[in-house]
């Protein structure tokens, strides 16, 4: 690989989907890389995050988020050394992929992401077993966009939430709403010719959470230092170039309260003449869906690549 930095090629980190142990245990006890920097992040918890990751409840445990975090930043060490041409020249990381990011460029320490990663998994664990326990984030495809923006706007008329969490595709949306609410909008979705696909519980990425971000400023990154990042972090809000470490540092808080924006991100990074994007992590998304595939050449780097090896996503040039 060159140490040249390629502004044809960005890293991406994907946001956190649901993911089992049994997906990473290969990669993190059998790759060099990954078995030191779970090594590491023992070390900066002074727990052993693969043990409670295997005996955890839930997808979004503590546990989970970290062994997360570790996986995704030991694979794009590995893309790095055998699976790409030149260093990416720039950095995205919707929602999740943020704290990777964050971490990939510099503006943290590896412990210092680590820690980060666990703490604001138990402020965010113990702020929703207090407050909004009844709102959900649901998601859904196939929905044109002023369609869906209808059915938002329906419900804000009568004085409901609905904040567009998530905006992933053209066709592809999570929203932020009451549980109350779900039943009447996924009526909705369904009449629209729409696919529902998953609620997740707590909510994500909605102002309803002003609250959370101010504690997890306080609580959490008020204790951390971000230096300025080594390369331009695309923002995954509007597609700004981020490139101080206070800009990176808003990033992560103002994920709490702002809306995840792909196709924005997807056409900074476009214009920024990136051509090729290398998705490291585990993926079943960012990845996949057209608005990726029809602009890049995706390279996707996930868990079971470096014990099996896999293909390109072949797309534009």
């Amino acid at each position: 690989m060159s140490d040249a930095a390629s502004h044809e090629m960005a890293m991406v980190f994907p946001g956190m989907g649901p993911t089992a142990f049994a997906d990473v245990e290969g990669f993190a006890t059998e790759v060099p890389v990954a078995r030191r920097l779970f090594a590491e992040a023992d070390e900066a918890l002074g727990y052993p995050v693969l043990d409670r990751f295997r005996d955890a409840e839930g997808d979004y445990s503590e546990y989970a988020q970290v062994a997360f975090l570790v996986t995704c930043l030991a694979l794009a060490e590995w893309a790095e050394r055998e699976a790409l041409p030149a260093r990416p020249g720039l950095c995205a990381g919707p929602s999740f992929g943020g704290k990777a990011a964050a971490a990939y460029v510099g503006c943290l320490s590896f412990a210092d992401a680590v820690w980060m990663t666990a703490r604001l998994a138990r402020c965010v664990a113990d702020y929703f077993s207090r407050e909004h326990g009844d709102l959900v984030t649901h998601s859904f495809v196939r929905v044109a966009p002023e369609t869906a923006e209808r059915m938002f706007g329906e419900l804000t008329a009568r004085g409901r939430r609905a904040d567009v969490a998530c905006r992933v595709d053209r066709d592809f949306f999570m929203v932020t709403l009451s549980a109350d609410d779900l039943p009447g909008l996924e009526k909705a979705i369904r009449a629209a010719g729409g696919l529902s696909l998953y609620t997740m519980r707590p909510p994500m990425h909605s102002p309803a959470l002003a609250r959370l971000r101010e504690r997890a400023e306080k609580e959490v990154l008020a204790e951390l230092e971000f230096a300025e990042p080594r390369l331009p972090v695309i923002s995954d809000h509007d597609g700004s170039a981020l490139t101080t470490g206070e800009q990176v540092r808003a990033l992560l808080l103002d994920g709490f309260v702002r809306r995840m924006h792909w196709p924005e991100t997807v056409a900074a990074l476009r214009g920024r003449g990136v051509r090729t994007v290398c998705v490291a992590g585990p993926d079943g998304l960012f990845g996949r869906v057209p608005a990726t595939t029809r602009n890049f050449e995706v390279v996707p780097v996930g868990p079971k690549r470096p014990l099996l090896g896999a293909d390109r996503v072949a797309g534009p040039r």
